[in-house]
């Protein structure tokens, strides 16, 4: 029956209705999914905090009980990128950004200690997982351009990469604490390889520009600890070249 001249159809609104309640539906199962990754993402770093105190010759139960925990956390994304699957990515991904950069950081900190990588073989220590590889790892797309689907962004993996950075300045001074000289040393060169990086970016996100300016003091944190080291004979010096 068709409505009065002027009525709205009350239809209009049943329909939208029913959309929101689909939206709320969505929005409860991510977070559910992100209630249980917020709890393995403290798992994980709990348990990678523990490269803080620990000798670099007994890391490896270290690296492998923070491996199990990210295998957890793998497990959750994958739940987290079907139930995203059939929505698009940006309306939200908003809700789990900051769970999936912690995510990243704790992947990205387990391969620098010379944990397993996405081929299943342990890394050397000290070695930076490319974005590809950390996508690899979690096993979801990474800066999809293509497509609208889950996927890890550039921006998340940079957020990452500046919370490795602090992590590892806190590791600096905590190696010379347990008598390693030498670690302060790889971490020096690693992370001041990682600025003259960074240094590239033309970074667009306020957030991440904001948060990139405090690398470089984290590289002069490190670097007056090196040199603290060198004024006490504490590292190697190196020898010269022959002529």
């Amino acid at each position: 029956m068709a409505n009065p001249p002027g009525m709205i159809d009350p239809r209009i609104f049943e329909s939208l209705q029913s959309k929101i309640d689909e939206d709320a539906e969505v929005r409860d199962q991510i977070r559910e999914v992100l209630q249980s990754l917020d709890r393995q993402g403290r798992t994980a770093q709990s348990i990678l905090s523990r490269a803080h105190s620990t000798p670099a010759a007994h890391l490896q139960a270290v690296i492998q009980s923070a491996e199990a925990a990210i295998k957890d956390e793998v497990e959750s994304i994958g739940k987290l990128a079907n139930i995203t699957s059939n929505s698009p990515y940006y309306k939200y991904n908003n809700m789990w950004t900051r769970d999936v950069q912690n995510v990243v950081f704790s992947v990205l900190f387990c391969g620098w200690l010379g944990g397993v990588g996405e081929s299943g073989v342990a890394t050397e220590p000290g070695k930076l997982f490319t974005i590809e590889e950390v996508g690899k790892i979690l096993n979801v797309p990474v800066n999809l351009k293509d497509r609208d689907a889950f996927h890890i962004t550039i921006e998340e993996y940079l957020q990452s990469l500046i919370t490795l950075i602090e992590e590892l300045s806190r590791l600096a001074i905590n190696s010379v604490t347990l008598g390693d000289y030498q670690r302060p040393l790889q971490i020096s060169q690693f992370v001041k390889d990682i600025h003259a990086g960074f240094q590239i970016l033309n970074l667009k996100n306020d957030s991440l520009r904001r948060r990139s300016d405090s690398i470089k003091y984290n590289v002069k944190k490190i670097e007056d600890i090196v040199y603290d080291l060198s004024l006490r004979n504490l590292v190697p010096k190196a020898e010269p070249t022959a002529p």
